[in-house]
């Protein structure tokens, strides 16, 4: 006899609360299918990086895969919404912003590739036309997480799914985290399984199409997370203290934290991890209290390690307040194809290098 755990039994009890979302999301999507609906789309390339779940898929490495791919292409746009940041409307983000203006993801794109044009908006399809206005040497514009903005048509979709929980054992809102319907992701020109362990054989990659229920002529690419060694900003100089006779707090404010928190482990003879919830605005009894933490919870060679997203949404606080004077190191978080990385860059490389724009 199968017991079932509190969580699954909250999640049957809310299985029903999905049906009338996920028929909405089909009608809405019928709507834009038969043209009742309209869509735009860019006289340049477009590559949207999406996903049917809510977060937690690594849709912000793969958006620094797809621009690594493309640099030194000049002239590259990047477009998201820019979640955490207060207001909805279109923005060019700066080098020296706040996240309360850029939203965190946007400014942590902006410091780390500097000659991209990174700009947020809420409405895709305006905040397009837009950037194509401003930059009419553009070239490119990739888009975080536009996957359900049907009223723009991007040239290019990648949608993700996670290895851990892919959309087929997953369910609608509330009951599950998908906040589209499966089908939807056959509309991609190619589906990546994220934060994969190791590359599946050839058996089960056959398998993972048939399960995610893939046209012939989408391609399927399979990709891990990588952790960069941590690295101090710009604060003390030297290398991070790594190893059994080390400590680190992890401070986190991120989708999926174990995948890191488990690296962290690895790296560091003790660890404590203090998580906030995705974007969460650290207040300063946050910060304070994380400053308690730190001074009390090891003896001996200690560091604050925090994500790249979090250190962008930190800010002045990594240098002032109760932070101030702490060793803060950061970890860089990369993602890399496993299966046919050529044939990953041939895919974003050609759909742009072959668009009208370019001849």
């Amino acid at each position: 006899m199968h017991i079932f755990s509190p969580m699954q039994a909250l999640r049957l009890l809310l299985l029903p609360l999905g049906w009338p979302y996920a028929l909405a999301l089909r009608v809405r999507h019928a709507l834009y299918d038969s043209g009742l609906l309209k869509a735009s789309s860019a006289a340049v390339p477009t590559v949207c990086v999406g996903n049917i779940a809510l977060g937690g898929t690594g849709k912000t490495p793969h958006v620094e895969l797809v621009l690594r791919t493309l640099l030194p292409e000049t002239a590259i746009a990047t477009l998201s919404r820019g979640y955490g940041r207060k207001g909805t409307g279109f923005h060019e983000v700066q080098p020296d912003d706040d996240s309360n203006t850029a939203g965190d993801e946007p400014l942590m794109l902006k410091q780390k590739f500097s000659g991209v044009r990174v700009f947020v908006g809420a409405d895709r399809a305006s905040a397009v036309r837009k950037i194509t206005g401003l930059v009419p040497e553009l070239r490119a514009i990739v888009l975080d997480d536009a996957l359900q903005h049907r009223a723009f048509r991007a040239g290019l979709n990648l949608v993700l799914t996670t290895w851990q929980r892919p959309w087929y054992k997953d369910h609608p809102l509330p009951a599950g985290n998908l906040r589209d319907i499966p089908f939807r992701a056959r509309q991609a020109d190619a589906v990546i399984v994220t934060k994969c362990p190791q590359l599946p054989s050839t058996d089960e990659q056959y398998r993972w199409r048939r399960r995610l229920k893939l046209r012939e002529s989408q391609a399927l690419f399979f990709s891990t997370m990588e952790y960069e060694p941590p690295r101090f900003p710009g604060g003390p100089a030297g290398h991070v203290p790594t190893g059994p006779l080390a400590a680190a707090l992890l401070l986190t404010g991120i989708a999926d934290a174990a995948p890191l928190a488990e690296h962290v482990h690895g790296q560091f003879g003790r660890v404590r991890h203090i998580a906030f919830l995705d974007h969460h605005a650290f207040t300063p009894a946050d910060l304070q209290g994380v400053a308690d933490v730190f001074h009390s919870f090891a003896a001996g060679p200690k560091t604050l390690i925090t994500t790249e997203k979090d250190a962008a949404r930190l800010g002045a606080a990594l240098v002032s307040g109760p932070l101030q004077g702490l060793p803060v190191a950061v970890i860089g978080i990369r993602a890399r194809i496993l299966n046919e990385p050529h044939a990953f860059e041939a895919l974003i490389q050609s759909h742009v290098a072959t668009h009208p724009a370019h001849r």
